[in-house]
C-alpha cells in the first residue's frame, strides 16, 4: 500500500485505506466502539454546474 494523500485507519494493527467520496466532494464518517474503529461511512455531493 502506498503512501500517497489518503485517510487511513488503524485497527488490530492493520492499516486500511479509507475510500474516498466517488465526486471529489465529500467526507469520511469513522465510528468507533471501545476504543476500536468498528466502520466507516463515505458520503458525498455532487457539484452542478
Amino acid at each position: 500500500m502506498s503512501e500517497d494523500n489518503a485517510v487511513y485507519m488503524v485497527k488490530d494493527g492493520v492499516k486500511t485505506k479509507v475510500d474516498t467520496p466517488p465526486h471529489g466532494f465529500g467526507k469520511q464518517v469513522i465510528t468507533w466502539q471501545d476504543g476500536k474503529p468498528i466502520l466507516y461511512e463515505i458520503n458525498y455531493t455532487v457539484k452542478t454546474k
